[in-house]
């Protein structure tokens, strides 16, 4: 059984960035809608509860056909939000550094220009879904994904999602998503997300 996981900050230690009240209803109401719906879809399949999210996500093609869009959906939105909680920090490393921000600028040419090509193309994904940095081999590249799809049920590994539903960042932006994005920096630590890349 797949369970809420603990945040490391209080829901108003991201504040101004993300309001407290939002974090209370992303993190107690919807991502703990995805867990219960995880769930009781295994329920009908005890053979897969004994597997990891992350593993169930692999390789999508791999599950009963009565449980795979319960697993992509509700799967994808568990493994997603619990990411998204993790890079999040009150008191974030602000910048990558090592192998991480050398790959960045491999990619990106800096780690601004890294910045604004994410918040541009993260910005233009129609309706809901999530702004990722991925590892891609040896390499970083940005994608997107509708919905709760994540970029594990492609073979790449995530570092950075931003979630772009509007239940993240709509009591303090309204339609505003570009200000989010340019806000969101401000609380991504990239500590964490340099551990991933390791």
């Amino acid at each position: 059984m797949f369970t809420l996981p603990k945040l490391n900050y209080e829901f108003s230690a991201l504040e101004p960035t993300i309001d407290a009240k939002t974090m209370e209803i992303h993190y107690s109401k919807h991502h703990q809608a995805y867990i219960d719906k995880l769930n009781a879809a295994l329920e009908t399949h005890p053979e897969l509860q004994s597997l990891s999210v992350e593993e169930l996500l692999s390789d999508l093609n791999k599950l009963p056909s009565d449980i795979k869009g319960a697993v992509t959906n509700h799967g994808g939105g568990h493994y997603n939000h619990t990411l998204f909680w993790s890079i999040l920090s009150p008191a974030p490393q602000a910048q990558p550094t090592g192998l991480l921000n050398e790959a960045i600028e491999k990619a990106f040419g800096s780690f601004t220009d890294f910045k604004t090509q994410f918040e541009t193309t993260t910005a233009g994904q129609f309706g809901s879904g999530w702004g990722w940095l991925v590892k891609d081999g040896e390499e970083v590249k940005i994608v997107t994904t509708p919905n709760q799809n994540t970029p594990l049920s492609d073979g790449l590994t995530p570092l950075l999602g931003v979630d772009v539903w509007e239940h993240a960042y709509y009591l303090n932006y309204q339609n505003r998503r570009p200000d989010y994005l340019k806000a969101i920096w401000n609380v991504i630590d990239w500590k964490q997300v340099e551990a991933r890349f390791n």
